[in-house]
């Protein structure tokens, strides 16, 4: 199947988002991890786990499409302490939010719904479950101070570690 190379080119762009947004929440995991913040290193692993997929769909789809995925990674802000990790993630998904806005425009105009739906499924993903949910740890940490935050997270992860 032949597509319009302005849409090919616009997901390799949203795969290197991807990509990078994958590399960041896996560094950011390993660091929670490393300070026993296991609450924090389960959900930022299993938001990894999510950029993973989100990218793998993007790469069926451009090879559906004729194209070659451009496995560039887009740029990361790894955080050095808790709130600056938080922060750097959220910035990261309002960022991936406003791109998946632009391709689905895109491929509206270049009349590839199949593409858009896919598309509008990741915004959901993104706006509902990891911006939200992002903004939910930064708003406890202002109504509870970062120390009681920081108690509240500690724990043993559940998901798997090198070190376990």
């Amino acid at each position: 199947m032949k597509s319009s190379q302005k849409v090919i080119d616009y997901l390799n762009f949203l795969l290197g988002g991807e990509l990078g947004a994958r590399d960041q929440y896996f560094i950011h995991s390993q660091m929670y991890a490393e300070w026993h913040f296991g609450k924090l290193y389960d959900r930022i692993y299993h938001e990894m786990e999510d950029e993973t997929l989100h990218a793998q769909l993007i790469i069926q789809r451009i090879l559906m499409l004729g194209g070659v995925p451009n496995m560039q990674v887009s740029k990361i802000n790894i955080g050095h302490d808790v709130p600056s990790m938080l922060k750097s993630d959220l910035d990261l998904e309002h960022s991936v939010q406003e791109h998946l806005k632009e391709g689905i425009a895109l491929c509206e105009a270049e009349r590839d719904y199949v593409t858009r739906d896919m598309l509008v499924r990741q915004l959901e993903d993104t706006e509902q479950d990891h911006a939200h949910w992002l903004e939910k740890q930064l708003r406890l940490i202002d109504l509870m101070g970062l120390q009681n935050y920081l108690q509240s997270v500690t724990a043993e992860p559940t998901q798997p570690t090198a070190a376990h």
